[in-house]
């Protein structure tokens, strides 16, 4: 597997060696993310121009670009310099111009010789009454007319680079595509008869009309499919290797988890039963649990981490869970103390606040199996930190962990099964994109009690309404969250709008009722603020998005968010997702400046309709795009050319089928398929899957 097979060398050959590209257009690609014939070759063309032969322009519907045999009659320099040179030409039944600016005269008399033939292809329009043609995309003799496509695909350029630079390049680069066998599942390749590799990128260069360069094209589709597929072969072949690692069988009794089921005022939902029941078979089993659990906002997440727990300590062993800042733990010990009480388990906490004498005597009952179960923040990843017998880790809210950190998490649990949670609803499509190798369980259930939340849309010239709104739920003894907008990226703006609302908010309401938190504070001025919150020392807490993730304070109320317009939607639906968690009616004030964009009042429109957090996320998914909903840089979501994730979800979960029954048919990649596999790997530039197999 070292070397990359012959087949593709040619594809990633140096730019220059491609037709009609030199130095210069070579340096222009690269600064695109093009360098090599492989990347041309999977920039496919947008849209197609239709170039056949007429007969004559009559009748031809315009504007349009059309393709025609003309006898070329005199020639009309311009007046003035720079002004229009025309040329008079026609068909075999009609006659137009051509009109050329900054023209030169000798050489346009060369290129069109009064009463020679010529093929002109290019946008015939109107002016005037008069048909025109304004500097034609072709001119020829027509013994060479041959050369114009009849149908010519549109590329995307950049600045510095022409379509028949584009055109030359790909040309080129198609000549050295090999034919290669077949990666795709036979059956899959028949239902959906789709052509093989060589010739699907012929034709996707090739169109033959519109709907040959849409997304649902079977060639664009099979092109596409190759993409999904490698990357799911990618997280199978992750997923494979965490699954080899032995894992720890762990099966429960069932005792500890009657006594908290029973307990509870209220029933599991369907989708906590469904969850708690696919968590406790992955763990029973002798391969390693690599699960996501994906829940939203008030889906009761908490519980089916605690009953997983619990199957860790009922089959003898010790489970820990991480959360990614000491607020959070110290919450997750708040949730899960009443619940370890009813369970009657041993339940501690581990931070870096934890230090001398405490910390020692901590990390002794940890390696005795005294302590049950551990929440902690990654201090407990520190090498002193041993347990007795972990079995299970669960990791919180950790859409900023790739798979690499995952395998790292994993080496430090011997064989512990690893389940991962978060509150961010993902569609389907982007779960499989960037949790491919995890097996996902989803709580899309609310459990009964959770009181909806009251969701307004005001324009920020009703800012006194809303103080007037704060100060009376104040008096009433109620909490208040106000969220400043991110204005830009410098973190100088951002924190200066929370400061100047934090002084305006005091002057109005009372120096000790307002409390500030923002992304710049140091970590223990940001605790304390939050604790003096949470306790109510503080009734209004003034803060930029850190609050955004598992802050929890029953007793606030209200959450009122500044500039809504400019955050995205899946960040608003857990904004707003901090309050409603008490008793009380809770309200979430969408504060919008005008005049607001359409796409704008349809995203915030769609929070006042819906508290569905999967739905919401779909939403964002059409509106915005793949990318930008994860914020691509940090989230590990692969860059697909090709393959578009909006339009083609279902692709995405056949790609993931598919790669994974063909590693547990083909583990090693040494079957036909296998190597053709292989291949895929390369051409896909998936160097990460081609390490797993080489170290595999």
């Amino acid at each position: 597997m070292s070397g990359r097979s012959e087949q593709l060398f040619p594809l990633f050959a140096d730019l220059e060696t491609l037709e009609g590209v030199g130095p210069k257009t070579a340096q222009i690609m690269e600064q695109t993310g093009i360098e090599n014939p492989r990347d041309v070759l999977f920039g496919l063309p947008y849209a197609v121009v239709d170039r056949r032969r007429r007969d004559t322009i009559q009748g031809a519907d315009l504007p349009t670009t059309l393709t025609v045999e003309v006898t070329v009659g005199t020639h009309r320099p311009s007046r003035n310099k720079g002004g229009a040179y025309r040329v008079h030409v026609e068909d075999a039944q009609a006659d137009f111009q051509l009109v050329f600016f900054h023209a030169r005269g000798d050489y346009l008399k060369k290129v069109l010789p009064q009463g020679s033939r010529r093929v002109i292809s290019g946008k015939l329009e109107l002016f005037d009454g008069m048909a025109q043609m304004v500097h034609p995309d072709h001119i020829l003799p027509v013994e060479q007319a041959g050369e114009i496509p009849e149908f010519e695909p549109v590329y995307h350029l950049t600045h510095g680079l022409t379509q028949k630079t584009a055109f030359k390049a790909s040309r080129s680069a198609l000549a050295r595509a090999p034919e290669l066998s077949e990666w795709i599942d036979a059956a899959q390749v028949a239902q959906k008869s789709w052509p093989n590799w060589a010739t699907a990128i012929h034709a996707a260069h090739n169109p033959q009309g519109a709907d040959d360069v849409a997304a649902f094209a079977p060639t664009r589709e099979r092109l596409a499919y190759d993409e999904l597929l490698a990357h799911q072969l990618t997280l199978a072949l992750a997923r494979q290797r965490e699954r080899k690692a032995r894992g720890i069988v762990s099966i429960g009794t069932g005792a500890l988890q009657s006594n908290v089921l029973s307990s509870l005022p209220y029933r599991p939902t369907g989708a906590q039963t469904r969850a708690i029941e696919e968590i406790s078979l992955d763990m029973a089993a002798e391969t390693r649990m690599n699960r996501l659990l994906q829940g939203d906002v008030g889906s009761g997440k908490t519980l089916v981490a605690f009953m997983a727990l619990l199957v860790a300590v009922e089959a003898g062993g010790q489970g820990v869970m991480m959360a990614p800042t000491e607020i959070l733990a110290r919450q997750h010990l708040e949730g899960l103390r009443p619940l370890a009480v009813e369970a009657g388990v041993v339940l501690e906490i581990l931070t870096g606040r934890d230090k001398g004498a405490e910390r020692r005597s901590k990390l002794e009952a940890l390696k005795r199996g005294d302590i049950q179960i551990l929440v902690g923040t990654h201090a407990v990843f520190q090498s002193d930190v041993e347990f007795k017998a972990l079995r299970l880790a669960i990791v919180d809210e950790q859409h900023r962990f790739g798979v690499r950190q995952r395998m790292e998490l994993s080496e430090k649990g011997q064989g512990a099964d690893v389940l991962v949670m978060t509150a961010t609803p993902i569609p389907r499509s982007l779960a499989l994109a960037q949790y491919g190798d995890m097996d996902v369980s989803v709580l899309d259930e609310k459990p009964p009690g959770r009181k909806p939340i009251k969701t307004a849309i005001i324009s920020t010239q009703r800012i006194d309404d809303v103080v007037a709104h704060l100060r009376k739920a104040i008096a009433e003894g109620r909490q208040c969250y106000w969220v400043c907008p991110l204005v830009d990226e410098s973190e100088v703006s951002d924190l200066t709008a929370a400061e100047e609302r934090f002084k305006r908010l005091r002057a109005i309401l009372g120096n000790d009722v307002v409390g500030l938190v923002h992304g710049q504070m140091p970590p223990t001025d940001k605790d304390a603020a939050m604790t003096a919150f949470q306790s109510g020392q503080t009734k209004v807490l003034v803060a930029t998005t850190v609050i955004e993730v598992g802050v929890n304070v029953p007793n606030a109320t209200i959450m009122v968010i500044e500039r809504a317009e400019i955050f995205g939607l899946a960040q608003l639906h857990q904004l707003r997702g901090r309050v409603g968690r008490g008793e009380a009616e809770s309200t979430c004030l969408l504060m919008y400046q005008a005049p607001l964009s359409e796409g704008g009042r349809k995203r915030l429109e769609v929070l006042r309709e819906t508290e569905d957090g999967f739905r919401i996320s779909e939403t964002d998914l059409q509106m915005r795009g793949a990318g930008d909903l994860i914020g691509t840089a940090q989230s590990g979501l692969p860059r697909f050319r090709i393959a578009d994730l909006e339009r083609q979800a279902g692709l995405m979960a056949v790609a993931q089928s598919d790669a994974r029954a063909l590693l547990n048919a083909d583990p090693k990649l040494t079957s036909d398929r296998g190597q053709a596999a292989r291949v895929l790997l390369w051409l896909m530039k998936q160097d990460q899957a081609i390490r797993l197999i080489s170290v595999g």
